[in-house]
């Protein structure tokens, strides 16, 4: 669950990475953008062929059958529509398929955000080569952001196209390629521009019903139990992670860290700042050992040791946000309905189609109760 908070990536599609703007650093971002689409469509290779193939590897022919299972599954069982979609593999002879840049300022919580065209602002810029990535986020972090840098395994063309099943996949984890899967179909169902944290929290909490409900009808009792226990630790990290944002919020607020002058500081504003680096760097060893407690309590498991492992700020924070703070909203939307799926979509429809503040506002007032009962 730990590569969840840094491996999916939702971009405009290639019609839209041909609406370019103005500029030459918009020009270029988006060429790069369309020579990695152009690498994946030329990569492509139907499944059925594959799997006919004597020279396909057993290991990857296994994966591919699932792959074929979980499509079948998310129509028939889930209301999901895969159409074209993981028809075709494509193996691109990496890690990841893009890598996601976040910012934001090095005192606040407010992420950095690019207009796109079609879907609008998003909390991410994606890369397809890691090197360029990371050019743009020396940029940002010479400019005084926080920044992260993560590898995602997968991204959605929204429907506009026939995305293929990559090697960048987590093929060797089922649980984890379902819930990938169910992921991105979700995406075609809903989507709301402009909106990060709405979008991804309604594919996650999709994702991980779909998970259970394959599962169950798996007949795998002991597999869906443990998935199961894996929420519910994710959860109990989540919840650590939020208390750490409130802290680091409230600092930042208390610190009028809006009102801090740009440019040359004094000795004194010099000193201020200091002092609000070592705050933040406490709220971070916090959230560190609150973990090892945690940790303690599940009885030595570790597993989000790694993440935790890695520099924190409040970027990578904010990843965690957009994609799990409003799935629990969700949950509830979902089994107010009695779990029927295609009326689930059809109510989030209706709410995508309200202007972004009411729309969250709604979100919250289902999370509401579930916070006042914690």
């Amino acid at each position: 669950m730990a590569a969840g908070f840094h491996r999916l990536l939702h971009l405009a599609s290639f019609a839209a990475l041909l609406a370019l703007g103005a500029g030459c650093e918009t020009a270029a971002y988006y060429s790069q953008a369309a020579r990695g689409q152009m690498q994946i469509w030329h990569r492509r290779q139907p499944i059925p062929k594959l799997l006919a193939a004597p020279q396909t590897p057993g290991p990857l022919k296994e994966r591919l059958r699932l792959v074929l299972r979980l499509r079948e599954f998310a129509g028939n069982q889930l209301g999901l529509t895969p159409g074209k979609d993981y028809l075709s593999y494509a193996d691109l002879e990496r890690r990841f398929v893009v890598w996601n840049v976040h910012a934001a300022p090095e005192f606040s919580l407010e992420a950095r955000s690019w207009w796109y065209p079609i879907v609008g602002r998003q909390k991410y810029r994606g890369y397809f080569a890691e090197a360029a990535a990371r050019r743009v986020a020396d940029k940002l972090r010479a400019a005084g952001n926080d920044v992260f840098v993560g590898g995602v395994a997968a991204y959605s063309t929204l429907g506009w196209f026939h995305d293929p099943v990559l090697n960048t996949f987590p093929l060797d984890d089922e649980r984890e390629l379902a819930e990938l899967l169910f992921h991105e179909l979700a995406h075609q169902q809903v989507f709301a521009a402009g909106d990060t944290d709405f979008n991804e929290a309604f594919a996650t909490a999709v994702a991980q019903e779909g998970v259970r409900r394959w599962l169950a009808a798996e007949n795998r009792s002991a597999a869906r139990a443990e998935y199961n226990g894996e929420l519910e630790r994710h959860q109990q990290f989540l919840r650590l992670v939020t208390a750490a944002r409130g802290e680091l919020g409230a600092l930042y607020t208390n610190a009028q860290c809006n009102a801090m002058p740009a440019g040359k500081l004094s000795s004194g504003q010099l000193a201020r700042v200091e002092a609000l680096r070592r705050q933040k760097e406490q709220a971070f060893a916090t959230l560190r050992q609150n973990y090892e407690m945690l940790k303690r309590q599940w009885g030595g498991r570790d597993d989000y040791g790694g993440w935790l492992r890695g520099p924190l700020n409040n970027a990578r924070l904010n990843t965690v946000e957009a994609y799990y703070r409003l799935v629990p909203a969700f949950e509830k939307m979902l089994a107010a309905g009695g779990g029927d799926l295609p009326r689930f979509y059809a109510e989030i429809r209706q709410l995508a189609k309200l202007p972004k503040t009411v729309r969250h506002q709604r979100l919250e007032e289902f999370m509401a109760p579930a916070r006042d009962g914690r």
